[in-house]
């Protein structure tokens, strides 16, 4: 009899848990650089502006900032997670987390002014501006490193003898 195949499964999984790698790293560096470097860009500032403002629309006064930035830091997590799991699996992970961290870097300075939620966080210095950048880019590498781990192809050493002979 014929195994299942793990594949279909294995691929939207080991997609996710580099999504979930990747905003988490952006985040604690994130978090890690706010508090020890004084140009360090403010993504949390953004979220928390961007929720208020949702709030505001619905009549709604928003939470105390404490609570604001709780909720900013939960939305990062999460949307940051979506967005890096499109790195995907398979050798051009590395391409595309890369092409996704440098593309979400540069809409981090680019369009927090445009969308009404001001310049100043993400593009208050040069530095800021890199560094917006370069957060983004790791978060994008860290994605594409779990999944390149986890779905490496197993060498014929680590297959036992049933997959040996479908290989």
């Amino acid at each position: 009899m014929k195994k299942p195949s793990t594949a279909l499964l294995k691929r939207p999984l080991v997609a996710l848990a580099s999504g979930i790698t990747g905003a988490v790293t952006l985040t604690l560096v994130h978090e890690a650089a706010r508090r020890l470097v004084p140009y360090a860009p403010r993504m949390d500032v953004l979220g928390m502006r961007a929720i208020a403002r949702g709030m505001y629309k619905f009549n709604e006064r928003p939470p105390a900032e404490e609570t604001l930035f709780r909720y900013s830091i939960l939305g990062d997590i999460i949307s940051n997670s979506l967005y890096y799991s499109l790195t995907g699996t398979g050798r051009k992970a590395w391409w595309r987390g890369a092409a996704l961290g440098l593309a979400a870097g540069v809409g981090g300075v680019a369009l927090p002014g445009p969308m009404g939620l001001g310049t100043e966080p993400s593009g208050r210095t040069p530095q800021t501006k890199a560094m917006t950048v370069a957060l983004y880019f790791l978060g994008g590498l860290a994605a594409a490193t779990l999944s390149r781990v986890l779905f490496e192809k197993p060498s014929v050493e680590e297959l036992d003898e049933d997959d040996v002979a479908v290989v």
